[in-house]
């Protein structure tokens, strides 16, 4: 056999394997409007720069007549190539063989990729779409290792999960394992146990898309974090995502050149918070403003929206911001946003992206649903994230910061580089009417004794309070704002705060690790 030959059967063996489970399920795949996994991996990488690992593995399994059953490339394709100019690796699930199922070979290139990334200190996309594990291979299949892999990687290089289809049993727990997780709308299905399952136990009725669709992933379960609305949408949101981050954690994020001048003036934030804070406004307008180019990359933008969290880029650099919302319950925390709040600063903090919170916040939830939920627990993940933080973090009031919540949107005594404030904002215990209450109980009770006016005593007593707190000044007396800036200048004092401390070093004792309250 000549030279030719073995090439041009080499060449007609891999141009068979990438056709998968074949033609007819590729066009069932682009009919339930879903790309195969080469076409998005071709969207992912940049032309001509991935390398595939492992193409002709095979399964080994003889139970069941699997012994017929050709699994071209085991059912996933894995390799690694550049996304922008810069390395990932990544794994595809193949619906269109065995519907993406897992079986040993699977798990070892799947593994594998997970190892190479690690080792050349890149981030691991996962694009998944597997209707689980081979029951066929019964034990031989396990997703384990992959689940310790996903640990071992966690902190170190940025994992990025996309459910692009069925993702049930065990498969899910690889993505929620990773630091985001992006769902496609109508054919992302996330659960552990699908609805005829829960039928047969419960007795529940319940769809898969209301389950464990993108929507409900989005809003509901917060399991997700960015909604996408088709295959190609999901691919630009991770290849934006990447962008803000570095490609391991002893690396800084790229810096992107820009236009924006760093000392721009925002002058609609001068007359944009109300002096009384009793008007709601939309809190990404003023995120909007002060970022570089006024582009905002929101992350779980569908789920505990009275918190806002997401990247920015000041003066080109990365920026995680967590922010209160007044346009959502007031802007009050809760059981959900401190979640998705705390989770946000630890991942940025993670991957050295400095961090900005933008505080106006009256207080946690009240209610007993938020106390039997665990609010204490929940709220104190927040306090713990920025407690452990290193990276620089700014703190910006622009609002009300009210008794317990102020550590949660990082006071001073947790350590940001600088915490400063607007005119229009105020650190205080309580509002002025239960601050009244408290303090003036005896004046207001003799005032009622003695048959004087009490509602008007009270109203006086409330003046009194607010024009002594209801302001940064007070605060700043003791040192918990450190200045107080026009709004306008927000951006530039922002931008040269970071640029101060961009090489900040923070040694934390040394210790196994934390115990967060989980």
């Amino acid at each position: 056999m000549s030279e030719k030959t073995k090439l041009q059967q080499m060449i007609e063996k891999k141009e068979k394997i990438k056709l998968g489970g074949g033609q007819k399920r590729i066009d069932k795949q682009h009919a339930s409007g879903k790309l195969t996994a080469r076409e998005r991996l071709d969207l992912l990488f940049d032309p001509g720069t991935f390398q595939e690992y492992n193409i002709f593995m095979k399964h080994r399994c003889h139970d069941f007549g699997m012994e017929k059953v050709e699994a071209p490339a085991e059912g996933v394709v894995t390799g690694y190539g550049l996304v922008n100019g810069r390395g990932v690796f990544a794994f595809a699930h193949d619906f269109t063989v065995i519907g993406g199922a897992m079986g040993e070979m699977q798990g070892m290139k799947v593994k594998r990729i997970q190892e190479l990334a690690m080792d050349a200190g890149v981030p691991l996309v996962g694009l998944n779409d597997s209707g689980g594990a081979r029951i066929q291979e019964g034990p031989a299949t396990s997703y384990g290792t992959i689940f310790y892999n996903n640990v071992l990687a966690s902190g170190v290089i940025p994992q990025i999960s996309a459910i692009m289809g069925p993702c049930a049993g065990g498969t899910v727990y690889s993505p929620a394992l990773t630091d985001f997780v992006l769902s496609v709308d109508k054919s992302s299905r996330s659960f552990i146990t699908g609805p005829q399952v829960i039928k047969e136990v419960t007795g529940e009725v319940v769809d898969a898309e209301t389950l464990g669709g993108a929507y409900t992933h989005n809003t509901v379960s917060g399991v997700s974090h960015f909604f996408c609305t088709d295959d190609a949408d999901c691919i630009l949101k991770i290849k934006t995502l990447l962008s803000y981050l570095p490609s391991n954690n002893r690396e800084n994020p790229p810096v992107f050149p820009t236009a924006d001048d760093s000392n721009r003036r925002c002058e609609m934030l001068n007359d944009f918070v109300p002096d009384n804070l009793r008007r709601a406004y939309d809190m990404k307008d003023v995120i909007r403003e002060i970022a570089d180019d006024h582009i905002f990359f929101e992350t779980q933008a569908l789920y505990a929206t009275n918190m806002v969290t997401g990247f920015i880029r000041m003066n080109g650099r990365s920026v995680g911001v967590i922010a209160n919302q007044p346009m959502v319950k007031a802007g009050c925390i809760d059981i959900n946003a401190s979640d998705k709040a705390a989770r946000f600063i630890r991942t940025c903090d993670c991957f050295n992206v400095p961090l900005l919170s933008i505080a106006d916040v009256p207080g946690y939830m009240p209610g007993t649903e938020q106390e039997y939920g665990g609010i204490i627990r929940h709220g104190a993940k927040m306090i713990y994230a920025w407690s452990e933080a290193t990276v620089p973090k700014i703190v910006m009031a622009i609002g009300k910061v009210v008794g317990g919540a102020r550590p949660a949107m990082c006071s001073w005594e947790l350590k940001p580089d600088f915490i400063f404030a607007w005119p229009t904002a105020r650190m205080i215990v309580m509002g002025a009417e239960g601050a009244v209450k408290i303090c003036r109980k005896s004046e207001l009770a003799a005032a009622k004794e003695a048959g004087e006016d009490v509602a008007a005593l009270q109203q006086k007593y409330i003046e009194e309070y607010e024009e002594e707190f209801y302001n940064p000044f007070k605060a700043s007396e003791f040192g918990k704002f450190e200045d107080v800036i026009e709004p306008a200048d927000s951006r530039r004092v922002i931008i040269n705060t970071l640029e101060m401390f961009k090489d900040k070093q923070v040694v934390l004792p040394a210790k196994k690790h934390g115990n967060i309250p989980l």
